[in-house]
């Protein structure tokens, strides 16, 4: 692994340039091809991406979805609380992150409009805590959870589901996998009516993908570990695609994550189920994944090392300067790479 520092990838954003709301259609996002092979740069609408992409292409999208797992409840005394869902330890128990005042171990809890009573059970780090619920609060979330934004995203979305992606299947995730945003049931369908093959994987996003590296030393920053499955079917699919010279291009870091993770320690990649804590970093040697879409990352984040270990730190970040002088929109809402 080389040495890395984390400020080598900052970069100055301007608030201006975060995309508050999604584009109309989704396949009308700007895309910027970036080659690895000689840095070259190509502008172009998402819906065009059929030109980038051969018959016998792999794409690998990360089926997972959204839960409404921003909850609001009230402590017996009457405080006012948020509670944020990250991860389910078992039927009745999650992981939460809690706003609110003195939300200590054994305080119960009432939720709006008539959800399950909760208590907390656990303190974890800074805010968050485990939560368990007198039943099981995924019947509930339909009703009475609310769709989680992320952290600048200031606008109020008016349809929730412009916060999933059209595939979007397996009930999980706390934030989406914004790359697959850009995609319609039409354009899927192009794709495949060309020859361009299509594989599944799930990866259940926690909120931590938005922390920012705190430590100067990338290395010791505490990786966030997620959930995910890579399917047999989608296994033998990737074999298929390299052994008759095909791209395996992952839509989304999750979905590379996804992938490389059931590749690491192995000769071959096969079926993966269970969590991942892969950190990919700049010297990182990627065993599967050929090409890669994603969208515009915060700076010093994990996502934006992800993708200079892709592709280059020089590359991305100059990338990354030719998008805010044509100026793209960034983050989850905003527009999308493609790196080849």
């Amino acid at each position: 692994m080389v040495s890395v520092k984390t400020s080598d990838f900052d970069y100055d954003l301007p608030s201006s340039f975060v995309a508050q709301t999604p584009l109309e259609p989704r396949d009308s996002s700007r895309l910027l091809v970036l080659r690895r092979d000689t840095g070259a740069l190509e502008h172009a609408v998402f819906r065009d991406i059929g030109k980038y992409l051969k018959p016998g292409d792999l794409l690998v999208l990360n089926q997972t979805r959204v839960i409404h797992a921003r909850l609001f409840a009230r402590k017996l005394t009457g405080g006012r609380v948020e509670l944020l869902l990250l991860r389910r330890e078992d039927t009745n128990t999650w992981e939460c992150i809690v706003g609110g005042k003195g939300l200590k171990t054994g305080t119960r809890l009432l939720l709006d409009e008539n959800g399950p009573e909760a208590e907390i059970v656990g303190t974890l780090d800074g805010t968050r805590r485990l939560v368990r619920f007198a039943r099981p609060v995924e019947l509930y979330l339909p009703r009475i959870g609310h769709v989680p934004l992320p952290p600048y995203i200031h606008e109020p979305l008016k349809n929730p589901e412009r916060y999933q992606t059209v595939y979007a299947r397996d009930p999980g995730s706390a934030a989406a996998p914004t790359a697959g945003l850009h995609f319609t049931p039409r354009l899927l369908d192009e794709l495949q009516s060309q020859g361009v093959k299509i594989a599944v994987v799930t990866l259940h996003i926690g909120l931590d993908t938005f922390a920012p590296v705190t430590e100067g030393n990338p290395k010791k920053h505490p990786i966030h570990t997620e959930w995910c499955e890579l399917p047999q079917e989608t296994a033998d699919a990737i074999h298929r695609t390299r052994q008759s010279g095909g791209r395996v291009i992952a839509v989304g870091t999750t979905s590379v994550r996804t992938i490389e993770s059931a590749a690491e320690g192995r000769d071959t990649i096969s079926s993966y189920i269970g969590n991942t804590n892969l950190f990919i970093l700049p010297g990182y040697n990627f065993k599967i994944v050929d090409c890669m879409i994603t969208n515009f990352h915060l700076p010093s984040s994990t996502l934006i090392m992800l993708v200079s270990a892709f592709a280059g730190r020089e590359r991305i970040l100059h990338a990354y300067e030719v998008a805010k002088l044509e100026k793209y929109r960034f983050y989850s809402f905003g527009d999308a790479m493609l790196i080849t």
